[in-house]
Order: C-alpha cells, then structure tokens, then sequence
C-alpha cells in the first residue's frame, strides 16, 4: 500500500506498527495524521475519504505538508483491503457499525464515533435508531483510559468515548467512585468550540452566525447524555441521572466544563482536594489545579491534558467541579492515540508529550 509519510525511511529501520484511518478527511482525521505523523513507533499506510480520494493528503491539508506528500486519499470502498495492526475509524455516527465488523476480522479497531459506546442495545436505540452491528455491542472496550486501562489493554474493538463525555467523567469519577456524591441532583455545564460540530459546512456553525454568539443546544436531548450516565453508573454501582446542557462558543476547539454536586456528608476544600489528587495523582494526562485555581481552555489547546479545578462549599454542602480539555485532542484523536498505545503496550504518553499550545 502506499505510504503516507516522508519520515518512512527513518521508521523503516524499526518494528512500526501500521495504521490506517477511515474518514480521514474530517477534524478527528485531520488531527490524528498530525499526531501520527510525529508519533515515533507508527507509519499510516492508508486514509480514506469520499469527497477527496485520489488527492494528495498535503493538498487537502497544506498544514501536513513535508509530512504525508505522497499519500493520497483513497476510496471508502478500500477498507476491505486494509492490512494494518490498528485502524481508527472516524466515519460519522451510524456508518462505523456497517464497516467495523469486517475490518474486525484483520485488525484491531478504535471507533471515534458513538457506535460502539452504548453497553445496552436498547438503550442505544432509544437514542440513536437501530443499530446494524448490535452483537459487538457487549464486546466494545469504553475507552477512557483512566477507568478502564487494563480493558484497554487487551481491546479488539475500542470504543473511543465522545468529547462531551470525557470532560464530563473525568470531573466527577473521583466523587462518584467515592460514595461522596448525591447522584440524584448532578449538573453538567459544557461549553464547546464550534469543532465540535464537524467539518461539514453548516449554517448554524458558519462564522456569521457564531462569531457573535453564546447559545445552548440540544437541551436536555443530547445523546451524550448516556454516555455520561452509563460510565458514571458503573462506578457508582447503581443508577446514576444527570442533568445535561451543552453550549456553543465562538472558539476553535476546547470544552470547559462545571460540574455541580451535592455531596452526601460535609467535606472541605481540602478534603475534596486530596480526594482528587489521590485518584489522579499517577495520571499523565490528568493535571489537577492548585486549591482556588481553575482551568482555561487555553491551557490546554492542541494536548491530551484534561486539566481539572475543584472547590468544596461547605455552607450549601456542594462540590463544584471544572474541566477543560481540547475536544479533538483528549476528547477524540489524541485520546484514540492514547488508547493505542495501551493497547500496543507502549509508553502511554508516546507521540503526546508536547505542551499545549499556550496562545
């Protein structure tokens, strides 16, 4: 197959673990061959994409180039021919499931879309419509790292978790695993960059019409909200509800996200401090804010961190949880890379240590 990338010379000389990319034409695409170009121990071997198959990766995406000039984007149709030890699928939501089967049979896959992060089918459908691929439902590894990492590990079909969701579990597992939250009243304020919403060309995302803007969606029928609830219902080990609203910035990228819990017992600023930093005090990707610190979007942008601030009201007996991740690094591509490596055995971190883009 052809090669994407200028750098194979020097990779050759090792054991690269080939990868291929469905849908590569999108943000998710986009950001994963910008983190797999780098990445020290991968070559991508294919990338496909509808609209742009038969042109030059660095011609769709002058951004890459010196980086995949010879690579061109192929037909959809050639995923039945992919040789590759992984392949991220980065189709949109409905299309994964009817082309994940039989990539299945020659490698191993990591979803970015929301296909196989539903455990109940009938939950799925209730959410999203009937699903064509319902049987992997139950073998599909929820991959967020920091919860799940030894399912991670031995992962045939990862299921990469949504943007929403990751900064959503990531501010409120330490609680939820604790006991120490009433899950009965959890609150979730997300905002999202308008990347969030994809690449296709779409009135509601133009520049004209976000620029200015600052508005909620989807309100109280996001289909991250399962998502949400699944996960955080497994660590609780009962039924847990939220309450979700999303909201739309004029930014690139990032989500900040505010959680608001009532806690079961009364805890301090410190208490909650240590909690947190006790659960995430060995994670690489996880940087918890010094008390009375709270995240940027900024500090985050273009990296894996999900970068968390927490503070105790002892008066109302609430904890008020924020997070900021960048939703195509750590909320989708980085997270899918992140991902592989564990499931490759590799450092987790491989191909992800840059800083963020500070400005």
């Amino acid at each position: 197959m052809r090669s994407l990338c200028v750098f194979k010379n020097l990779k050759s000389r090792y054991a690269m673990l080939k990868t291929a990319i469905l849908g590569g034409s999108g943000y998710t695409g986009l950001e994963l061959l910008r983190l797999l170009s780098l990445h020290p121990d991968t070559v991508v071997i294919e990338a496909t994409s509808r609209q742009h198959r038969g042109k030059k990766v660095s011609e769709v995406f002058p951004s890459l180039s010196g980086f995949y000039d010879r690579l061109e984007f192929s037909a959809p149709e050639d995923f039945k021919n992919i040789k590759a030890d992984f392949v991220f699928s980065a189709l949109p939501h409905g299309a994964s499931q009817e082309v994940v089967p039989e990539v299945l049979k020659s490698c191993r896959v990591i979803d970015l879309s929301a296909d196989f992060r539903i455990h109940d089918a009938a939950v799925y459908r209730a959410w999203y419509g009937e699903h064509k691929s319902e049987a992997l439902l139950k073998d599909a590894v929820y991959g967020l790292p920091e919860l799940h990492r030894a399912k991670v590990k031995d992962a045939r079909l990862l299921a990469n978790p949504g943007c929403y969701p990751t900064g959503a579990i990531l501010a409120l597992a330490p609680l939820i695993k604790a006991g120490a939250a009433d899950t009965s009243s959890i609150i979730v304020d997300s905002k999202s960059g308008v990347s969030g919403a994809g690449r296709g060309a779409n009135l509601d995302t133009s520049f004209v019409e976000v620029a200015s803007g600052f508005k909620a969606y989807k309100v109280g029928c996001h289909r991250h909200t399962p998502e949400i609830e699944q996960e955080l219902s497994l660590l609780s080990g009962a039924g847990v509800s939220v309450t979700f609203t999303p909201h739309l910035i004029p930014v690139e990228r990032g989500i900040l996200t505010t959680a608001y819990v009532k806690l079961k017992k009364m805890m301090s600023g410190a208490d909650l401090h240590g909690l947190y930093d006790e659960f995430y005090g060995q994670e690489k990707f996880v940087r918890l804010m010094p008390p009375g610190r709270f995240p940027d979007i900024s500090q985050v942008r273009g990296s894996n961190y999900c970068d968390i601030g927490v503070y105790a009201d002892e008066k109302k007996g609430t904890a008020i949880i924020v997070s900021a991740i960048d939703n195509l690094v750590k909320g989708a591509s980085g997270q899918a890379v992140q991902n592989m490596n564990i499931m490759a055995g590799l450092k987790e971190d491989t191909g992800l240590q840059s800083p963020p883009m500070a400005v």
